[in-house]
């Protein structure tokens, strides 16, 4: 009997040790707001590790903000892409299935050729543009701000 207690409380702890090795190496600490902005001004746009906050002290406020609740596309890297970059009735290449929704909030920075999309405050999305591209994205934008209402208005960075 109390061999097999022994035995029990080894593959448990083994259990144990396995799956908090597990979760240590999949927690990803934050960058502190400071070194966000360096890697922000040398436009090194770290997906997960940036906030909104990092790119408005880095860059300033955004030429064009837009905020709405999406879709996006969650890739097989967990990655995601917002349905506005993907052409109606599409789907990314490589695309499986997975969908998460939430209130993106849109920055374009035409004179870096940026569109950056954050959820929750991190920066989960980014995308180098054209400025007839951008133009094209604000526009869709401005258009659209033309039909809202002061209950979906949302403040800016």
């Amino acid at each position: 009997m109390g061999h097999i207690a022994s035995s029990l409380i080894n593959t448990m702890l083994s259990v144990f040790a396995v799956a908090g090795f597990v979760l240590l190496l999949g927690c990803k600490s934050m960058p502190t707001l400071e070194q966000q902005e360096q890697l922000v001004q040398g436009e090194n746009l770290v997906l997960d590790q940036i906030t909104s906050r990092a790119v408005v002290n880095a860059w300033g406020g955004p030429p064009f903000y837009h905020s709405e609740f999406a879709y996006f596309f969650v890739m097989p890297d967990l990655s995601v892409i917002p349905r506005i970059r993907v052409a109606a009735g599409e789907v990314p290449k490589g695309w499986r299935g997975g969908i998460h929704a939430g209130e993106g909030v849109y920055f374009a920075y035409p004179d870096r050729g940026w569109l950056l999309v954050f959820l929750d405050e991190r920066l989960v999305y980014r995308e180098k543009l054209q400025p007839d591209e951008l133009g094209a994205l604000t526009n869709g934008w401005a258009y659209e701000a033309r039909f809202k209402t002061r209950v979906e208005e949302v403040s800016r960075p």
